[in-house]
């Protein structure tokens, strides 16, 4: 089974000269490729004189994730695209669990590994851990991270379990999977993409996975920090925006108002915190939301299904209000 390897980069030097000597290491299976996302620096210079193995993407302009991703992989033929986040360091043997659990298994469509902290790897990283979902309300969490939570890998998550989405920061997908279900959305520019693709896949009838057996090891926040306010403004408009897409019925608009009101207090809260920009950033995802809304209605008729997303109804209750605060405590 042939498995493309694929970092997007964009003026991102100091990554690749960081995790790119693990990824060629121990990627002996797979084709790897930068795909560069227009950068300005001299990442694609740097590529090509250390790593002549490694195959260069030239894109066009900077899409983002979504769009980046998008242009990269259109004329790739692998049978597998493995998308990977340029600050992910791997491990030996990564990838044979993988290719193999898509080779076993052809009803799987997406999968990702155990992603640890790269900075503290004991623990598991926030984007990803050990596989993701989403409550009624569209708020995402993992095996191993609830919210701000992150678990001590003790290796209680050394299994496979079906999950609802996979980390874009290890997305592993079949390339037919990928077209059909109409690769990433590109209104969404960055974060949650990949839970959008995910509901999709599900609703095609696709099973996505946690494989255990393999781990990596994610920096974070490398392209935007936890602290920057557009990762907020992103992660608050595109979470309603995944919810307009995909929830059927007449429910959503109920869902929406109390996700809404929800956004509201973690507003103030930021304020009260004295983070003015994280505070503006809410609203601003709000208004931007109110404006992508009649283009997301047009794709909620396409894309709009009856498939049951959510194991519990509210994380929110459960993490804040009962105090439960890792994944197999209640979720």
């Amino acid at each position: 089974m042939k498995t493309a390897v694929v970092i997007l980069n964009w003026n991102g030097r100091k990554l690749l000269e960081e995790f790119l000597p693990s990824v060629v290491a121990y990627s002996e299976e797979a084709t790897v490729y930068v795909a560069d996302n227009a950068s300005t620096d001299d990442s694609v210079m740097y590529v090509s004189t250390h790593f002549p193995s490694v195959k260069v993407i030239q894109n066009k302009k900077n899409g983002g994730y979504a769009a980046g991703y998008n242009e990269a992989l259109q004329n790739l033929t692998e049978d597998i695209f493995v998308l990977l986040n340029s600050d992910v360091e791997v491990s030996p043997g990564w990838l044979k669990p993988m290719i193999t659990a898509f080779a076993e298994n052809l009803t799987l469509v997406a999968a990702q590994p155990k992603i640890l902290d790269y900075k503290n790897k004991d623990y598991f990283e926030y984007a990803g851990a050990a596989g993701g979902y989403i409550d009624k309300l569209g708020y995402p969490y993992c095996r191993g991270r609830i919210f701000h939570t992150l678990e001590k890998d003790v290796g209680q998550y050394n299994d496979s379990a079906d999950i609802f989405w996979a980390s874009g920061a290890c997305l592993f997908i079949r390339r037919n999977a990928f077209w059909e279900a109409g690769a990433l959305d590109a209104h969404f520019f960055a974060h949650q993409e990949e839970i959008d693709l995910c509901w999709r896949l599900h609703a095609m009838g696709g099973h996505i996975k946690y494989i255990g057996t393999s781990h990596v090891f994610h920096l974070g926040g490398a392209t935007l920090a936890v602290a920057n306010p557009k990762k907020t403004f992103y992660n608050f408009r595109n979470t309603l925006l995944v919810l307009v897409k995909n929830v059927k019925g007449v429910q959503l608009w109920w869902l929406l108002f109390q996700r809404m009101m929800l956004d509201g207090v973690a507003a103030f809260q930021f304020l009260f915190q004295g983070k003015l920009h994280h505070f503006t950033a809410v609203f601003k995802a709000h208004l931007s939301f109110y404006r992508l809304l009649p283009i997301f209605l047009k794709k909620r008729k396409i894309h709009a299904s009856n498939f049951k997303y959510y194991r519990i109804k509210s994380i929110v209750w459960r993490y804040f209000v009962q105090k439960k605060r890792t994944f197999p405590k209640g979720y």
